[in-house]
């Protein structure tokens, strides 16, 4: 699972990258309303954890603007204001959770996690397709309860795949997921990733389809 954290104070920042780090998920950080902009253009992120202190806009404004934008992410709001009020706002702006500084890291992890367990896989901490469990908790999928090894990138792929299940996902998605530095993969590496993952996984109840034009869907197999 991909997170964007926008927080410009930089020991807090890279505390909280280790941490989440440390449980699984992929980091990514920017330190204004700007580049977080510019972030989520060039990838695609599944959790957004928001600063309201910026230093180019107040986190509530870029917060505005993301859902105004039809961003539907998951927003984690950090912030040092801890009035009733400012908390109401907040949500009303459109937060999914909002945290007040300081706080404990154990419990940024739990919401953290609760937050996507909610918005991704409904009331179970994983997700199960055929013989396939998602552990995004543990960064790894299980056949019959064991984990399959895959490289970094064939997880990106098919957690992506396992998250958005019978719906088609595209191949601009995919290699906007995979990016690194802001350089997204070809269209051919995207290929090569999913045709990798369609041997790996064609016996354990699961399929890839091609939806042409559009992109891949995993689904069920006939035979289950």
């Amino acid at each position: 699972m991909k997170i964007l954290l926008i927080e410009d104070d930089a020991v807090l920042a890279d505390g909280l990258t280790h941490t989440l780090r440390n449980s699984g998920y992929s980091v990514t950080s920017a330190t204004s309303g700007g580049y977080a902009k510019q972030l989520l253009l060039a990838q695609d992120f599944d959790l957004i954890i928001l600063d309201l202190g910026l230093p180019d806009m107040d986190g509530l404004e870029l917060l505005r603007k993301l859902r105004s934008r039809k961003i539907q992410l998951p927003i984690l709001i950090l912030t040092a204001r801890d009035g009733v009020n400012d908390r109401i706002t907040g949500i009303e702006q459109g937060a999914d959770d909002y945290m007040t500084k300081p706080f404990e890291l154990r419990e940024l992890e739990a919401r953290v996690h609760a937050l996507i367990r909610r918005c991704y896989g409904g009331f179970s901490n994983d997700i199960m397709i055929g013989r396939l469990t998602l552990d995004s908790h543990n960064h790894q999928v299980l056949v019959d309860g064991q984990s399959i090894r895959l490289s970094a990138r064939e997880y990106g792929v098919l957690e992506i795949l396992l998250i958005q299940a019978g719906k088609v996902v595209s191949k601009d998605r995919i290699a906007q997921r995979l990016a690194v530095d802001g350089e997204a993969l070809t269209d051919n590496a995207v290929e090569i990733y999913v045709h990798r993952l369609r041997k790996r996984i064609e016996s354990y109840g699961t399929v890839i389809r091609t939806v042409r034009g559009l992109g891949y869907l995993l689904e069920r197999s006939d035979e289950q």
